[in-house]
C-alpha cells in the first residue's frame, strides 16, 4: 500500500493534538462521509491519527486540523459526523470531508487487503436473514391456501351484478370462470412458496452448520455459500438418518421439478418446451438435456401436485428443528448474527447442547448487542 500516496490525497488533512477536543455539534459537510469503518480504517488504522477512544454514546473520537481549524471526527449513537465549534467552522468541514473522501477512494488497495485477511479468521459475524425469509415464505404458503379454497368454492360469493338474463346458466360460467382463475393463482402462488422455501433453507443450512460448528471462517462461508442446495443440505443435515434422507429425496426431486423449470425460462431445465404431432394428439417431448447429446425424450419434465409440495414443504420444518436442532431454531429465530469467533471459542458449542442453554445464551448475546447499539459503555 502506497501510503505517500493516502497522505497527498488528504492534504492539507492531519492529526490534531488530544489536548484540542471538544464536544461541538454536528456539521452539515459531515452527513456526506464515507461509511464509518473506513474512515476509521483510513485515519487509524492506516495513517495512524489520534483516537481518543469511548466516551458516553461516542464509540470513537478522532481530532483532525485542516487549514488551522481544528474539527471533531466522531462516530456517535446517531452516526458519523465532523463537529465543529460553530457555523463558522462549517467551511472547514466541507473541505475536510472531500479530503477524507479522497482518501478512502485512495486507500482502496489497503481496505481490499483487510477484508481478504478477516475473511481467512473468524472474527466475523455472518447476517442473519432467517426471519425475512421465513416470512416471505409463510404470506406465500397463505396466499396459496387461500386461493385454493375459492377455487373450491368455499369462500366464493357469487355477485348477482354478473348474472345475466340466461339465469342459472350464467351464474354458473361465473362461477367456473373464477374458479379457474382461482386455481391458476394458486398455482403461482405455490411456485412462488416453494422458491422462497428454497431460497430459506439455503440461508438456515448455512447458519445452522455454523452453530454446529461446521463452518468456523470467512472463507469456509464463502466456499459453502457457493455450493448447491443439495450440498449445503448435506453440510447441515446428517443424511444417514432414514427421514431426513427421505426428505432430501422427495425436496431434490421437487427442485427439480419446479425451481429449475422456473429458473430456465419457464422450459425448465430438461427442456420440457416441445411437444410433437402425433395420430393420439400432441405428446411432450424434451430437449436434449446437455449440449453434447443429441438425444429427445418422452416427457412432461414440470409435473408436481401443489397440495402435497406445499404440504412437504411444512413437514420438512418441522422434521428440521427435531431433536439435536432444536436449539438451533431458537438461534436463528433470534435474529441475531452468527458470530464465527464463538464457534472457535466453543460458546456455541455450549449453547447448543439444549433448549435452555440456549434461551439463556440468546438473552446474553441480546443484552450485549443492545448495549453496543447504544453506545452504553
Amino acid at each position: 500500500m502506497n501510503k505517500a500516496k493516502v497522505l497527498g490525497a488528504i492534504a492539507p488533512l492531519k492529526s490534531a493534538d488530544a489536548s484540542a477536543a471538544f464536544f461541538g455539534t454536528r456539521s452539515n459537510a459531515g452527513r456526506s462521509l464515507p461509511p464509518y469503518y473506513l474512515v476509521y480504517f483510513l485515519l487509524v488504522k492506516l495513517l495512524g491519527f489520534i483516537n481518543l477512544g469511548r466516551s458516553e454514546k461516542v464509540a470513537w473520537t478522532i481530532p483532525v486540523e485542516i487549514n488551522g481549524t481544528v474539527l471533531m471526527v466522531e462516530y456517535r449513537k446517531l452516526g458519523l459526523g465532523i463537529f465543529i465549534k460553530d457555523a463558522a467552522d462549517e467551511a472547514a468541514a466541507a473541505e475536510a470531508t472531500r479530503r477524507i473522501c479522497a482518501g478512502v477512494k485512495a486507500a482502496e488497495p489497503y481496505f481490499a487487503s483487510l477484508a481478504e485477511a478477516a475473511a481467512k479468521g473468524s472474527a466475523l459475524n455472518v447476517h442473519n436473514n432467517a426471519g425475512e425469509l421465513f416470512d416471505r415464505l409463510m404470506y406465500f404458503c397463505e396466499r396459496y391456501s387461500e386461493k385454493s379454497l375459492q377455487a373450491e368454492g368455499k369462500t366464493y360469493e357469487s355477485n348477482e351484478n354478473e348474472v345475466s338474463q340466461d339465469g342459472n346458466f350464467a351464474e354458473r360460467l361465473v362461477r367456473f370462470s373464477k374458479k379457474s382463475q382461482y386455481r391458476q393463482e394458486a398455482r403461482w402462488y405455490a411456485v412462488a412458496a416453494i422458491e422462497a422455501f428454497y431460497s430459506w433453507t439455503e440461508h438456515v443450512f448455512i447458519l445452522t452448520a455454523i452453530l454446529q460448528g461446521r463452518i468456523a471462517t470467512g472463507e469456509d462461508v464463502a466456499q459453502v455459500a457457493g455450493k448447491d442446495w443439495k450440498d449445503k443440505f448435506k453440510i447441515a443435515l446428517d443424511i444417514k438418518n432414514k427421514k431426513t434422507k427421505d426428505f432430501y429425496d422427495r425436496l431434490l426431486k421437487l427442485r427439480t421439478q419446479v425451481r429449475n423449470f422456473v429458473a430456465h425460462g419457464a422450459f425448465g431445465k430438461n427442456g420440457e418446451a416441445l411437444s410433437f404431432h402425433t395420430e393420439t394428439g400432441a405428446v411432450p417431448l424434451l430437449l436434449p438435456q446437455t449440449q453434447q447429446t443429441n438425444q429427445f425424450l418422452f416427457g412432461n419434465g414440470v409435473d408436481f401436485v401443489a397440495p402435497d409440495s406445499i404440504q412437504l414443504i411444512h413437514e420438512f420444518i418441522a422434521h428440521l428443528w427435531t431433536g439435536d436442532l432444536s436449539p438451533a431454531k431458537i438461534y436463528v429465530e433470534s435474529s441475531l448474527p452468527v458470530i464465527l469467533s464463538k464457534v472457535t471459542d466453543g460458546q456455541y458449542a455450549a449453547a447448543m447442547q439444549s433448549d435452555e442453554a440456549m434461551i439463556e445464551y440468546v438473552e446474553y448475546l441480546t443484552h450485549v448487542f443492545d448495549e453496543a447499539a447504544d453506545m452504553n459503555w
